[in-house]
């Protein structure tokens, strides 16, 4: 291969864009305490063809309660969950009625940003789909 057509083919590589994929985040936001939940373990799943669920990603709200990326961006269409472990929110000693919220949903855009926030207080949750 001449030095031309080498030089060609780099650049080109290096133009190469990865295939768009869907943008994933989450927020929990303590109702009771109008505060986001800092420090809450997330876990994102997605449901196979078989029906189980494999992990995609994990991470930790940062110190305003929000997960604002999983760290990756394969996320194509299907089943996801986003798992959110309260057993120890919102302080180590704490003994949550609700120790885990799992939020099913659809991502059907394979480039549109799902925002999955989850609104706690001491009995109860919400969602919605943010922006």
């Amino acid at each position: 291969m001449n030095r031309f057509v080498l030089a060609t083919a780099l650049a080109l590589g290096a133009m190469a864009t990865a295939a768009p994929a869907a943008e994933i985040s989450t927020h929990v936001l303590d109702l009771a305490r109008g505060i986001g939940g800092r420090d809450v373990p997330v876990v994102l799943l997605k449901k196979a063809d078989d029906g189980r669920w494999i992990e995609a990603a994990r991470a930790r709200t940062d110190e305003n309660g929000r997960v604002r990326s999983f760290g990756t961006t394969n996320f194509d269409r299907g089943t996801y969950k986003l798992q959110f472990d309260m057993t120890r929110y919102p302080s180590p000693g704490a003994t949550p009625f609700f120790p885990e919220i799992d939020l099913v949903f659809t991502v059907a855009d394979k480039v549109g940003h799902y925002h999955v926030p989850v609104v706690v207080s001491p009995f109860g949750y919400s969602t919605y789909r943010g922006n």
